[in-house]
């Protein structure tokens, strides 16, 4: 399928908007891509509080969204995209938001360290330390320890499954599923998606190899962790959901990262948007950003057993 013509629009626009990563410092591509946020009404929740955990690198921040149900409240830790380099829990903030309204869980949003001033694995380090946090001291905030999941975009899909990894290998925190949009998988970067997709559909591969780059070391890029396509073992992994885009040079191993983990005995569905690019998850105007946004609080809010009277509508 070709480029949905509204996608192609917005495309257009944000090209616009953003210089290409790798064109200009990092502080000014931080600095625009904060700037390129719509700026709409935020949606309301019930309380926002911005928390520093600890970690071993020291504190991390994080932001916890609250719904207006009671006590015992499942929550989602959720890490944010931009290779690893830009993006914050600014940029994120409707994504977590609308998390809240569509499930009636709580959203603890990651404010991991970025690279390239902390690489490899500084930034999972982060969000592994929330996690621990969460599954540790969650209850004294009314939340439920005993259902977790952790979702992302793109790289944080990537820290999202790293995380899953490394809290099974660590024996825990539980996990009940794993969300991930457009992951990063792979850091060889030589799929047929990514020469189909390289160039045209906002993100492009030299930008993808760009982020890889600043993220981690040569040396660093096959671990398992980095690159959890990679890892020889996918055993014993939560229930994943894994949302790929048609016109993404991610595409193919987001899926191939959904099939390994089904091969391994994992329970996934691995959702193709057509005529999607990468990115098209958070932009409200196209049909399947909200297409897939209700995929995405369905199957958590199974995973979460949140029942629909806790709905925070």
């Amino acid at each position: 399928m070709t480029l949905d013509p509204v996608a192609a629009e917005v495309i257009r626009a944000i090209e616009g908007i953003l210089p290409r990563a790798g064109t200009v410092p990092v502080e000014e591509l931080r600095r625009r891509t904060l700037g390129s946020v719509a700026d709409t009404v935020p949606i309301e929740v019930a309380t926002v509080v911005d928390i520093s955990v600890p970690g071993p690198g020291g504190l991390v921040g994080t932001r916890l969204y609250r719904p207006a149900a009671g006590p015992a409240v499942p929550v989602v830790a959720f890490f944010h995209g931009g290779g690893w380099v830009t993006c914050d829990l600014n940029t994120h903030d409707a994504i977590c938001r609308s998390l809240v309204r569509d499930i009636g869980c709580a959203v603890l949003s990651v404010d991991y360290r970025r690279a390239p001033e902390h690489r490899f694995p500084a930034a999972l380090v982060d969000c592994f330390a929330a996690l621990n946090w969460l599954a540790g001291e969650g209850a004294m905030l009314g939340l439920d320890p005993s259902r977790i999941a952790v979702a992302g975009d793109s790289a944080g899909g990537n820290l999202a499954a790293a995380v899953c990894l490394m809290a099974r290998d660590r024996g825990g925190p539980a996990i009940v599923m794993q969300v991930l949009v457009y992951p990063v998988t792979d850091h060889r970067c030589a799929s047929r998606s990514f020469e189909e997709n390289g160039d045209g559909f906002f993100v492009t591969a030299a930008e993808l190899r760009w982020y890889w780059d600043q993220y981690a070391a040569p040396e660093d890029r096959a671990n398992g962790y980095a690159s959890p396509l990679l890892s020889p073992d996918l055993a014993g992994l939560p229930p994943a959901l894994v949302v790929v885009a048609e016109h993404d040079p991610l595409r193919d191993e987001g899926e191939a990262y959904g099939q390994r983990l089904s091969d391994a005995g994992g329970s996934v569905t691995v959702s193709r948007y057509a005529g999607m690019f990468h990115g098209f998850y958070g932009v409200g105007v196209l049909d399947a950003s909200g297409q897939a946004q209700a995929e995405v609080a369905t199957a958590l809010r199974a995973a979460l057993r949140v029942a629909p009277t806790d709905m925070a509508h």
